[in-house]
């Protein structure tokens, strides 16, 4: 891929296994709530939609702003406690940083959060521009948030990679015209990754230097 010039990430489940706080955080909210606790599992795999999408499905709408607010302010605690880096991750970024890719994040996650993981992580210093659609009309799989992001570099759809974790980022991608890879560490089964047909689906964030450089050592 010659052309190439810019790497897009998605951050939860692609990069970063923030899972555990997640779950920290929602358990915490129903029980604070009245609400049931639920499985880690059923958690997980709502996971992907925004904060608030992953409560309203549990709880009364009456409830849901309170609960919210309860949510995130839990969760600016269990992120920095809880998350993670998969395995490798920081040198799959310093990889293609060093190579002269320009890096960018695309996450439905708020912001705020999005950079309280960044922070912590201390991978600030790998991308060009962070992006979470809670600055957008639209979450993904809706492209916007892809769109937005090739518009801030001026580049085109075949200039750039998606890497996420979801199906709804195999579908983003796609809507946006743009090479996708899914990585099976998130919260989509790898039936759900494959009949969005996306460009290649990896085990790990750090197979994708092969999939870009083959013949390259492994990271």
């Amino acid at each position: 891929m010659h052309n190439l010039k810019l790497i897009i990430f998605d951050l939860d489940g692609t990069l970063v296994n923030a899972y555990p706080a997640i779950i920290s955080s929602f358990n915490c909210t129903m029980r604070e709530f009245g609400y049931p606790r639920q499985e880690p599992s059923l958690i997980r795999r709502a996971v992907g939609w925004g904060d608030e999408n992953l409560l309203e499905p549990f709880i009364k709408a009456t409830d849901l702003k309170k609960a919210l607010r309860f949510y995130r302010k839990h969760h600016r605690v269990s992120l920095v406690k809880q998350s993670r880096l998969f395995p490798r991750a920081k040198k799959i970024l310093t990889y293609f940083r060093g190579r002269g890719y320009k890096l960018a994040v695309a996450s439905n996650r708020p912001t705020r959060f999005s950079w309280i993981l960044i922070r912590h992580l201390k991978i600030a210093g790998y991308f060009d521009y962070v992006l979470c659609a809670d600055k957008l009309r639209h979450i993904k799989p809706h492209p916007e948030i892809l769109n937005t992001i090739l518009k801030k570099f001026s580049l085109q759809p075949q200039q750039a990679i998606y890497v996420g974790d979801m199906a709804l980022d195999a579908q983003a991608g796609r809507r946006a015209g743009i090479k996708t890879a899914i990585v099976t560490t998130g919260s989509s089964t790898r039936q759900e990754i494959k009949k969005q047909k996306p460009w290649r689906i990896m085990h790990k964030i750090t197979d994708l230097g092969g999939i870009l450089h083959s013949g390259q050592a492994a990271i």
